[in-house]
């Protein structure tokens, strides 16, 4: 399964706050570190905003952290808002497949894609940032 870009930012942002410590780094300055356009970054950091991941401070002494629940969160519970629920094939539409009433290949994708986010949910942002991949994180997001 190929994920959404908007999905790829969601989890970067999440993963580059889950390791800043005491710092709140601001928006431009996150989307600076991981190479992502200004507007896209400030899209994604909403939709986190929004669904209680992270919080936002404007001015001076503001930035972005996240919540207890961002940094508790499943990488699966993440992908899943952002992706949608919606099957992986689309079968309706303006020319429906011929096929749909006896298809199977539909119902083996549903469960394919179930199996990916079973997967990911028992995986949490803490997680994602242990070991390595934290300190690299920190690494690469310091100023030159």
């Amino acid at each position: 399964m190929r994920l959404l870009r908007s999905t790829d930012l969601a989890l970067r942002v999440l993963m580059r706050l889950a390791v800043v410590g005491g710092s709140s780094p601001t928006t431009r300055e996150v989307a600076e570190d991981m190479g992502v356009p200004y507007t896209h970054t400030a899209k994604i950091v909403a939709e986190l905003q929004h669904m209680g991941l992270l919080d936002a401070r404007r001015g001076r002494g503001g930035g972005l952290s996240l919540t207890e629940k961002g940094r508790t969160v499943s990488v699966g519970a993440v992908v899943r808002s952002f992706e949608g629920e919606g099957d992986v094939v689309e079968c309706e539409g303006a020319t429906p497949c011929p096929l749909n009433t006896a298809c199977r290949l539909r119902g083996a994708l549903r469960r394919a894609q179930e199996a990916f986010y079973a997967t990911l949910d028992p995986v949490t942002m803490q997680d994602i940032v242990a070991g390595p991949t934290g300190p690299l994180l920190l690494e690469i997001s310091r100023p030159a």
